[in-house]
């Protein structure tokens, strides 16, 4: 026993037609009856095929501006009726009422017609009613109907048709893609009700729909399966980047590879910019004249960490970049574009990945979604920007220290909390990342600066006389006296601990200028 399912009578509707003409013609060739509605019953007649309206087949005519057309029992009973059932197939033909075994359909343009800006009136015009009503039918009695919805399967349905019908297995499979795409369709609904229609920030029901962009390796262990999802049709950033060349991308690839986008991002607008991330933190950054300038003096802020680390630039990878980064082992480069002296470069290494994608601006409006156990957080993304310092020291900063103290609170936005972030002269010094005190942050950071300054030979390190950045206020003097005993001259923190005159105190009994930004960036 086949099953295999013949096609003998198929209802199309549709608002996307492409390969429409082809998919009806082969069903028609298989001896499949088409029915149709609207626009596209007529682009199925110009083709030069035989279609029976629907308001034919049903006896009821199109009304109320077609938004009553397809909700019949003539069409829903011919998709809904179970053919083993014989209470279902007794009531099938007391009213006439004649199987259909494949609905054809794709809903109105609804996420189109609010991308095009389009009045509230044109936007609820297009929410789909009947579309969705036939699709739900259909595949919720995919054992004896099949229900395509992307234009995609058509090419492997007409394949299939020849070998007698449908598989049971491609019906299954088709009904998951059909609720799939009215989950999704709703959600979209739900969401432009909310946020645009409503105004909501936070709704009772946060309608999220993911799309699978790729299945990774495994996850961020070998025993962890994972895969990456887009939360909208062009996500731009991570999720759309163009793998030019390298290895398939792994989870920790990508969760570093954001971070080091979402850092050089903040750079889009100023001069060239080199950012190095090593699991998920920075471990140099800096802006230079060129791009292989920047390079390098990020890479000297811990050479030994850039080993293996994510490199993003916010300029196109140029051939001598290229080539100065090939020197060591990189995993990902990422930036807007390439020109063909870099990717020639970089192609020598057949493991190096290289991303492409255009930077984002650093103030764009959105969420952040973290999973806990059993539910999620959810945040607005920390877009802001520093207003306005408020120098509180006896003290004010040259200009210089004034430039590297934004520079460095710019990298401290991306370092894991606790963050302490040393920069001098548009280059990070020292980074601390990640540790329980804010002191000791403050120490490590110090202490990568000495050791990289002995590696590289130079006389002291890029910490003395530098300005230091602490993503959250110093809430003991400590962690600002332990950066003064590392060379810094200058200080850029938020401000608002119960000890700020503490330690504003103890910055002008070292000498330090010293700012508030009334403005914490913990990253967690």
């Amino acid at each position: 026993m086949t099953n295999r399912l013949p096609i003998r009578r198929a209802l199309l509707s549709v608002s996307d037609k492409t390969g429409l003409v082809e998919f009806a013609t082969a069903l028609a060739a298989h001896g499949a009856e088409l029915l149709s509605t609207g626009g596209t019953a007529k682009a199925l007649r110009e083709a030069g095929l035989k279609v029976t309206d629907v308001s034919d087949h049903t006896g009821f005519p199109e009304m109320m501006d077609g938004r009553v057309k397809t909700l019949h029992p003539k069409v829903h009973g011919g998709l809904l009726a179970l053919r083993n059932n014989a209470d279902h197939q007794a009531a099938a033909d007391a009213h006439a009422i004649p199987p259909i075994d494949m609905a054809v359909i794709n809903l109105y343009p609804f996420e189109a017609t609010v991308a095009k800006g389009a009045p509230r009136d044109e936007v609820i015009e297009n929410i789909d009613i009947g579309g969705p009503s036939m699709v739900r039918s259909a595949a919720k009695n995919h054992e004896f109907v099949a229900c395509v919805t992307d234009a995609a399967d058509y090419a492997a349905l007409t394949e299939e048709l020849g070998q007698g019908g449908l598989s049971l297995e491609t019906r299954r499979r088709l009904a998951a893609k059909a609720f799939q795409a009215t989950a999704a369709y709703d959600a979209a609904i739900a969401s432009w009700f909310a946020f645009a229609d409503q105004q909501e920030m936070y709704p009772a029901i946060f309608p999220v729909v993911m799309r699978r962009m790729d299945t990774l390796r495994y996850g961020e262990n070998p025993h962890q399966d994972a895969a990456l999802y887009a939360a909208q049709a062009r996500p731009g950033g991570i999720a759309s980047a163009e793998l030019v060349q390298g290895k398939a991308l792994s989870y920790n690839n990508i969760a570093d590879a954001d971070g080091a986008f979402n850092l050089i991002s903040e750079f889009r607008d100023k001069e060239p910019t080199v950012a190095i991330i090593k699991h998920a933190n920075p471990c140099g950054v800096a802006s230079a004249p060129t791009l292989i300038e920047a390079y390098e003096a990020a890479k000297a802020t811990d050479p030994v960490s850039a080993f293996g680390g994510i490199i993003a630039l916010n300029r196109e990878l140029d051939g001598p970049t290229a080539d100065a980064i090939t020197e060591l082992f990189t995993e990902v480069i990422i930036a807007p574009a390439a020109d063909e002296a870099a990717r020639a470069a970089v192609a020598r290494k057949k493991n190096l990945r290289l991303l492409l994608a255009p930077l984002l601006d650093p103030a764009r409006i959105g969420f952040q979604l973290k999973s806990v156990s059993g539910g999620f957080l959810l945040q607005t993304r920390d877009n802001r920007l520093v207003d306005e310092l408020k120098i509180v020291t006896k003290r004010q900063p040259t200009a210089q220290e004034l430039n590297d103290m934004l520079f460095a609170w710019i990298v401290a936005k991306h370092v894991k909390s606790n963050a302490i972030v040393y920069a001098k002269d548009g280059a990070t010094a020292g980074i601390g990342a990640g540790q329980m005190s804010r002191v000791d942050s403050a120490r490590i950071a110090a202490w990568k600066a000495k050791e990289a300054a002995e590696t590289a030979g130079w006389p002291q390190p890029r910490t003395i006389g530098s300005a230091v950045a602490s993503d959250a206020f110093f809430p003991f003097s400590d962690g600002l006296l332990a950066a003064a005993d590392a060379g810094a001259t200058a200080v850029i923190q938020p401000g608002g601990s119960m000890r700020d005159a503490e330690v504003i105190a103890a910055a002008d009994e070292r000498g330090l200028a010293m700012a508030f930004t009334g403005l914490r960036h913990f990253n967690h």
